[in-house]
């Protein structure tokens, strides 16, 4: 097993509040899962974001029109605890703040792309972003058109998390990557999380202590949030979101989280990795300035949002590159900067766990050469 652990941000840590900048997370880079202390273009059909769901959970028999609906993400928030250290957490945040100057907002810059079976598969060179037993090895579906996160294609020209998303359908596969790279006819790849469609994973997710695309060891695609949803007026499931690593409890994650990172820094009244938060009930909806901002709130209340990595801007919806709705009139970066901490209460998930005390322990798919 390949024990790795970085004790210094991921190029891009942190860096900056830009709206129009990704997370900048510090995603699996950040470690892999020890304790110790720690192309060109690929041919086939065009790509597209997957196919929405009605927006309704389980309208489909499925959450987020991806995994089983019974799944995690598509639970009621409403209906869980309120966790006993709530109000310690959240008076923490409040004083502490969001990233992005302590702005409450949102990025567009996730895409996610659409294989089938003509889709050609292709291979990656693994870099130092790639951890094991954490990350899996195998040929990834890539469609002729695409992008990587905040880029126009497949190379990742701005350094940061460039994470590449495909659901292939057709194998019943979600293949998530941090810090892809296609250069002329070379793939290089950080992690690859590859996630079963037909599963409904358990608290432990991939496995406990394992990270994925994301640090805390999640999916992210059945997070984002899209415009088509929006513009629907339901957002069926939780929503991604992140802070600064210097707001994040050092170490320290919580169900349904398998893994936290060493950047974080965060003291004992920070919110851990993995921290599930919803929108209190009686949060006044006339003070945002639009029903697309109101439909994003009444998800938070109804299914709330999961820290999921580490960087500056605190949500994660997808780009309108292939959605039918679009983002310009629906819904702005700022349009949610009136929420703040204290509108939100802790979901109880059980105990904290230590990150430092578990090292990952799972069967990956694939080993690189």
């Amino acid at each position: 097993m390949l024990s790795c652990l970085l004790l210094v941000p991921a190029c891009g840590d942190d860096a900056g509040g830009d709206e129009e900048s990704s997370d900048a997370s510090s995603s699996a880079s950040s470690a892999s899962s020890s304790s110790s202390s720690s192309e060109s273009e690929g041919e086939g059909e065009a790509s597209g974001e997957s196919g929405d769901g009605d927006g309704d959970g389980d309208g489909d028999g499925l959450c987020a029109d991806l995994f089983p609906a019974d799944d995690i993400w598509c639970e009621d928030a409403q209906a869980k605890a309120k966790h006993p250290n709530s109000d310690t957490i959240i008076a923490w945040l409040e004083s502490a703040g969001w990233g992005a100057n302590d702005e409450f907002r949102i990025d567009f810059s996730f895409e996610v792309l659409e294989a089938d079976a003509s889709t050609p598969k292709r291979s990656f060179e693994a870099t130092d972003a790639f951890f094991e037993p954490d990350c899996d090895y195998v040929e990834v579906p890539v469609p002729a058109v695409g992008v990587l996160e905040g880029e126009d294609g497949y190379e990742c020209t701005s350094d940061g998390d460039c994470h590449l998303i495909v659901v292939a359908r057709n194998e019943n596969r979600l293949y998530e990557m941090w810090r892809a790279n296609i250069v002329n006819d070379t793939f290089y790849g950080g992690c690859l999380a590859v996630w079963d469609l037909t599963q409904t994973y358990p608290e432990e997710g991939r496995g406990d202590g394992c990270t994925s695309a994301d640090a805390a060891g999640f999916p992210i695609t059945p997070l984002l949030f899209t415009a088509d949803e929006v513009a629907s007026g339901d957002i069926g499931h939780a929503i991604r979101f992140i802070l600064p690593n210097d707001n994040i409890r050092h170490f320290i994650y919580t169900r349904p989280a398998t893994h936290s990172t060493g950047p974080t820094a965060g003291p004992a009244e920070a919110p851990p990795y993995g921290v599930h938060l919803r929108l209190k009930t009686d949060f006044d909806m006339t003070r945002l300035p639009n029903e697309g901002a109101r439909t994003v709130a009444r998800a938070l209340q109804d299914y709330g949002m999961f820290l999921a990595d580490g960087g500056q801007i605190a949500l994660t919806a997808r780009s309108d590159r292939y959605s039918t709705a679009k983002w310009d009139g629906l819904l702005g970066t700022h349009d949610l900067v009136g929420i703040r901490p204290e509108d939100f209460e802790v979901v109880d998930w059980g105990p904290d766990l230590d990150w430092g005390e578990v090292s990952c322990e799972r069967e990956p798919l694939g080993s690189p050469p």
